[in-house]
C-alpha cells in the first residue's frame, strides 16, 4: 500500500514562509506527476502547484511568484516552498502523486494545516 505523509504545516504571520514536504513510501516503482492542492473552510479543493517527472511546473495564478514546487525523486518526496504568505493562503494542504506500482494510480496525503495570521 502506498502512503503519502505530509509535514511542515503550522502557524505563521503574514509575510512569513513555510515549507511543506510530502514523502511517499510503499513499494513504489515510479512516480509521474506530483502536486499540491489546498482546501480552505467553505471552499472547494483547488490546485496550488504541480510538477511533472520532467520538471515542468504549473502554478495557480494566486501563488505565482510566491510559491515554488520541487521534487527529489531519490526520496520520493515533493516540496512546496511558500513565501510571502497571506491570510488567504490559510487552508489544509494536500499532496498527491501519480504512482506506478504495477499499474498507475493517484494517491493523496492526509493533509497538513497551514494558518497565516494577519
Amino acid at each position: 500500500q502506498v502512503t503519502l505523509v505530509e509535514s511542515g504545516g503550522g502557524l505563521v504571520q503574514a509575510g512569513g514562509s513555510l515549507r511543506l514536504s510530502c514523502a511517499a513510501s510503499g513499494g513504489i516503482f515510479s512516480i509521474n506527476e506530483m502536486g499540491w492542492y489546498r482546501q480552505a473552510p467553505g471552499k472547494q479543493r483547488e490546485l496550488v502547484a504541480d510538477i511533472t517527472s520532467g520538471g515542468t511546473t504549473n502554478y495557480a495564478d494566486s501563488v505565482k511568484g510566491r510559491f515554488s514546487i520541487f521534487r527529489d525523486d531519490a526520496k520520493n518526496t515533493v516540496y512546496l516552498q511558500m513565501n510571502s504568505l497571506k491570510p488567504e493562503d490559510t487552508a489544509i494542504y494536500y499532496c498527491t502523486m501519480t504512482v506506478q506500482r504495477g499499474t498507475w494510480r493517484d494517491y493523496w496525503g492526509q493533509g497538513t494545516q497551514a494558518t497565516v495570521s494577519s
